[in-house]
């Protein structure tokens, strides 16, 4: 098992319950490929994006660090894609 650091630029116009949801979904997806999640934490509330993504010209910032499988780096990948709140995702691998 390889550790990774993940971070997500969501949406900022999701309510309270839709954060939770999303960030509770995130995690999910780890523990779902027999990940182990170390931390997951908003980095940021609503940071100013230098250009917009999605047609957003703000972000919220979540930092997931999780341990996985390197064989399943790439379906985490595309689940992460397929969550419209999601709206740019960057997974870094640790030394």
């Amino acid at each position: 098992m390889n550790k990774y650091e993940a971070m997500f630029i969501v949406r900022p116009d999701l309510s309270e319950e839709e954060k939770n949801t999303l960030f509770q979904q995130l995690n999910d997806v780890v523990t779902k490929h027999s990940g182990i999640v170390n931390q997951g934490a908003i980095w940021s509330e609503k940071r100013k994006l230098y250009f917009p993504i999605k047609k957003y010209m703000e972000g919220i910032y979540y930092l997931l660090s999780f341990s996985l499988n390197p064989l399943v780096i790439k379906d985490i990948r595309h689940a992460y894609k397929l969550n419209e709140s999601i709206l740019r995702v960057l997974i870094s691998k640790l030394e």
